[in-house]
Order: structure tokens, then C-alpha cells, then sequence
């Protein structure tokens, strides 16, 4: 295939990465802890974890797994919690014993969480105690029987974690009540796995690592299958590409994203393998906690959402941050604003590099050389050993220039859908090329520009939100006969979600509306505006509601919503 992109690659990029230079995430994690043992890998609220200890940690929980838990080969560990240092100790430890790793974002609901457990078959999950009242309401119906329980001051130094622990519980008032039989503490687990004999299970890049939960391009809620060999192959992808600014074992990164989303995921792998130390933050809503991070942490590289971005650059303290250290600021998830890019690059010095990627491409696969001085509306260009195409609806070639579905292949591109075998089927083309569902153009040189999105996807900071699962249950409440729901541009957030309901109640309010909806739903996806029709919605021959035609009405009238707050969660 010809790829008129390699060009534009910096120079020391390659062409090509090495998927085999490790079988397994055990194994890269077994070879930067070797070679960076007495370096720092995480920190968490000025605690800080070295790749030794690291590997220590995480050693000891998988071997409680396997001989404690009974867990193993397969088997499915879910981790929900924000970014915190045990959230590496379970990643790793799970991963050594051969289990699936399977993210929960903490603030989903329990019908939302419910599902989640179930369709993955979850065994075993590590929870922060913040969240486990919202676990125990959806528990009797999943197959889990293994039950970790952390608190956020856990892996801190005994004082300082004795402290924590009671001003989250008994003065912030953070933890509900909750009772879930059987749990065991973090600390605990770490305590009874340490000695015990462990052999890390020889894993092969063919072997899941991760179901990362997606609606992907068709909005139906399920598991991307991400194996080993896929996540290694976008680890080394990334760590290529920021090669040229970066030094292994010098750098330092910060993460505001939660690690429960995949971009900050693979983010945090790459410079982990490259022997960066990276700073956990917890909650970046908290910004004065968050800007303090930044104050006292002399930072090269930083990843997050425009969102982030926009939200740094308008708060007051940062002009106090020290930017100077800084080679490398990355942004994903969602669209990249021309005045947000110009004001970074004004303030910070160094271009904000925009990436894209779906889950389903464990996530990047295109990207702006790291170069870059000035936005340009392009995604980029395919990273190292991807190819890109734009394709029109029967799977060829549109000419150069003319609009066609973005299509990828690649090492990174997910085995399919965990027992989806239909859905994998609507995203794969014959020749083995993933349909995103976003519409774009490639120019002669390989630049990609994304142009419409071909499904209703709405993406809120980052995070994927689909009207179907809204409009399900909007239509639940009694009070409500029909709903449709669209995004809207929103200055701070890319889009919002907006609700058009029609009443089966009259007197049904709009506060009444969001209540259900927040029963039911996690922040993010609670739509931020609610309009009331006296008619019903257009809809097709066939009953389905013509969204395109609300959203045209929309974009006609009604203004930009109310900003949200950033879907991480708190600690």
C-alpha cells in the first residue's frame, strides 16, 4: 500500500515497530522494572512508588490471586477506582497472573456497573471503598465473587495514610455506607501474597489483556477484545513516536485522565516503558489541588482532553505553573479547538500534539508528528506500522481529497468484540480494515481531516456518549411518551448532551427529568439541556426519530449548554 505519510515523520521515527519485542505486558513489565529498578514509576499525593517496589507490589497481589482467590488464566478482574498508586499494583498483579483486565469507570451507576460485570463475566473486582456502596446494590445479579475493597490513603507511609483515610471518611464525608460480604482489604491482600511463590503465567500476544468497554461506531455497549500483543503494539507505537523529544529514564509525566479510559492508559504504558516517572492525579476538578501538583513537579510531558486543556489555561494559578521543562503536551479523546491549541502554544512554548483513536485501536492511531508549531485542523497521520484509508460504504477507495469513512489496519486494531460476533462483523470489512464511523479526507500527503461523525455519537471531554442508551431511559419514566437526544456544541466540553422529550404527564418538569436521568446514568452522559415539545418528533417510514433533523433545529436556536465537570472521579 502506498503511504505518502512516512514523509512527514520526524526524523528518528520509524516506519515500523518491533511487535514482538515482548510477549506479553508481564514481560515488559518484568523488563523496565530490571531496567529501571530504582527509579520512580508512579506517584500518587507525594507518594511515590519505584519500578522495584513496583514490581514487588504487584508480584505480591498476583500471587494472593492465584493461591488466595483461585484466579487465574483468563479469568476476569475488574478495577474500579480513580488514579491512584494501587490502581497499577492490581493492573500488573492481574496481569501477571494471566486475568483480563476489565476498566469500570467509578461513577457508574449500579444499572450502568450491573451491566457491565455481567456481560463481561467478571470474577473478581478491586474497588475503591468511595465507591463500593454503588457495587453492593449491583452484585446480586453479576457473577462476581471476589470482592478487594481500597481506600484512597492506602500505599501512602503509615501516618500519612492513617490521616487520609479519616478525613475522606469521617470529615469530607466521601464514603457511603455499604456492606459487601467478604471483602478483603488491599492491604491485606498485599500482606498475604508476599512470600508466596509465584511463576508469571506465560502469556502470548494472542491472549486478552483488556475488555475495554466502548459503544464503538454502533452505540451497543460491550467489550473491545485487546490483547496483549495489541496493547504492546500501541505502547511501542507511541513510545516510537515521542521519541524524538523524550529520554528513557528523565522523564517525568503528568495524568490527570482517569486510567480507567484507554487513552490514558496506553499513555501511562508507553512512558512507562520507557522508564518515565508518572504523577497520578486523582481528581482534576479539584483544580487548586490540581495546579499544586503542578507548582511542586518539575513535569516534561503532560497528557489530556481539550477540555483539560482550556480548563488550565482560564484558571488564575496557572500562570504560576513553571512550564519551562516541558517537551511534550498531548491531547485525545476528542477534537483539539484552534483557540485552545494557540493559547497553549503561546503559553507553554511546545505545540499541544493532537492524537486520534478509537478503543478499538487500543487507542492511537493517528497523530500529529510531535514538531508541529502551529494547528492545522488535521488528526495527523498514521502512526508507525497503521495504515489509514478512506473508504466510501462498499469498502473502496474514494479518490484524494474526496469525503469516505476513515478506515484503519493494524497491530493495534482489537481482536473484535467480546461475544459479539455480529457486531464485529458491522466493523470489519472483508479485507480486514476497521470502520470508524467517523467521515474524513486524506490529502496527497497523507494528512487525515475528520469531517462528520457518520453515526450519532456524542463525545462529552473525551468520553463517548450514545443517544440510545439516553433515549432508553428517558422513555422509562412514566411521565415521558418520547425523547430523542442529540449534542450540541458546548464552548468547554465539545459537546453537550440535550434531551427533546415529549410528555405523556404534563406536569412532568424538567428537574424531574434530570433526576431520573441521574438515577440511572453516570455525569457525563445526564443531558445538561431539556426541551419540552407540544408535537411529536420526526421520524423515519419506519418510526425511528430523525436525529440529524433535531439536531439541525437545534443548531438553529437554542445556545451552547452549561459546561459539565470532567467525568474522572473523585477521591
Amino acid at each position: 500500500m502506498n503511504r505518502p505519510w512516512l514523509d512527514q515523520y520526524p526524523r528518528g521515527v520509524p516506519a515500523e515497530i518491533d511487535p514482538g519485542a515482548f510477549e506479553s505486558l508481564a514481560d515488559l513489565l518484568d523488563s523496565c522494572c530490571r531496567r529501571f529498578a530504582d527509579l520512580p514509576a508512579y506517584e500518587s499525593m507525594g507518594t511515590v512508588l519505584s519500578y522495584r517496589q513496583l514490581d514487588e507490589a504487584s508480584r505480591a497481589f498476583a500471587a494472593w490471586l492465584r493461591h488466595d482467590a483461585g484466579l487465574g488464566r483468563g479469568d476476569r478482574l475488574a478495577l474500579m477506582m480513580p488514579n491512584l498508586l494501587q490502581y497499577p499494583v492490581a493492573l500488573f498483579g492481574a496481569l501477571r497472573a494471566g486475568m483480563v483486565v476489565v476498566n469500570v469507570n467509578p461513577l457508574y451507576t449500579p444499572r450502568e456497573l450491573a451491566h457491565q460485570l455481567e456481560d463481561s463475566g467478571a470474577k473478581a473486582i478491586v474497588v475503591l471503598e468511595n465507591f463500593a456502596h454503588t457495587l453492593a446494590q449491583a452484585i446480586g445479579s453479576t457473577p462476581v465473587r471476589t470482592v478487594v475493597t481500597t481506600q484512597v490513603g492506602d500505599l501512602l507511609p503509615p501516618v500519612k495514610r492513617l490521616l487520609t483515610n479519616f478525613v475522606v471518611k469521617h470529615v469530607k464525608k466521601l464514603v457511603p455506607p455499604w456492606r459487601l460480604s467478604g471483602a478483603i482489604g488491599f492491604e491485606r491482600v498485599l500482606a498475604a501474597g508476599r512470600g508466596k511463590a509465584l511463576d508469571d503465567a506465560a502469556l502470548a500476544r494472542e491472549d486478552l489483556a483488556f475488555l475495554q468497554y466502548t459503544g464503538g461506531t454502533t452505540g451497543v455497549a460491550k467489550g473491545a477484545m485487546l490483547t496483549h500483543g495489541n496493547m504492546l503494539a500501541n505502547v511501542l507505537q507511541v513510545a516510537a513516536w515521542v521519541s524524538p523529544n523524550l529520554k528513557p529514564g528523565e522523564e517525568t509525566i503528568v495524568i490527570p485522565l482517569p486510567l480507567y479510559h484507554v487513552f490514558a492508559l496506553t499513555g501511562c504504558l508507553s512512558f512507562f516503558s520507557i522508564g518515565a516517572r508518572a504523577v497520578l492525579v486523582a481528581n482534576p476538578r479539584d483544580m487548586p489541588a490540581f495546579l499544586d501538583v503542578l507548582r511542586h513537579t518539575r513535569f516534561t510531558a503532560i497528557i489530556g482532553v481539550n477540555t483539560l486543556f482550556r480548563a488550565l489555561l482560564d484558571a488564575p494559578g496557572f500562570a504560576q505553573v513553571d512550564l519551562r521543562p516541558l517537551k511534550l503536551a498531548v491531547a485525545g479523546g476528542m477534537a483539539v479547538q484552534q483557540t485552545v491549541a494557540q493559547r497553549w502554544m503561546q503559553r507553554a512554548g511546545v505545540p499541544l500534539v493532537e492524537g486520534y483513536g478509537l478503543t478499538e485501536t487500543a487507542p492511537v492511531a493517528i497523530a500529529n508528528p510531535v514538531d508541529i508549531r502551529e494547528w492545522t485542523g488535521s488528526i495527523g497521520v498514521p502512526l508507525p506500522s497503521t495504515e489509514a484509508a478512506i473508504l466510501d460504504d462498499e469498502g473502496r477507495p474514494v479518490a484524494s481529497g474526496a469525503v469516505g469513512e476513515i478506515c484503519l489496519r493494524g497491530p493495534q486494531v482489537m481482536k473484535g468484540y467480546w461475544n459479539r460476533p455480529d457486531e464485529t462483523a458491522k466493523v470489519f470489512t472483508g479485507d480486514g480494515w476497521l470502520r470508524t464511523g467517523d467521515m474524513g479526507v486524506m490529502d496527497e500527503r497523507g494528512n487525515v481531516r475528520i469531517t462528520d461523525r457518520k453515526k450519532d455519537m456524542i463525545v462529552v471531554s473525551g468520553f463517548k456518549v450514545f443517544p440510545n442508551e439516553i433515549e432508553d431511559v428517558l422513555t422509562r419514566h412514566p411521565g415521558v411518551l418520547e425523547a430523542g437526544v442529540i449534542g450540541v456544541p458546548d464552548a468547554r466540553s465539545g459537546e453537550a448532551v440535550k434531551a427533546i422529550v415529549v410528555r405523556r404527564d404534563p406536569a412532568l418538569t424538567e428537574d424531574e427529568v434530570l433526576a431520573h436521568c441521574r438515577q440511572h446514568l453516570t455525569s457525563y452522559k445526564v443531558p445538561r439541556l431539556v426541551e419540552f415539545r407540544g408535537e411529536p418528533l420526526p421520524k423515519t417510514n419506519i418510526g425511528k426519530v430523525l436525529r440529524r433533523e433535531l439536531r439541525e433545529n437545534a443548531l438553529g436556536g437554542a445556545g451552547t449548554a452549561a459546561a459539565p465537570p470532567h467525568p474522572a472521579a473523585d477521591a
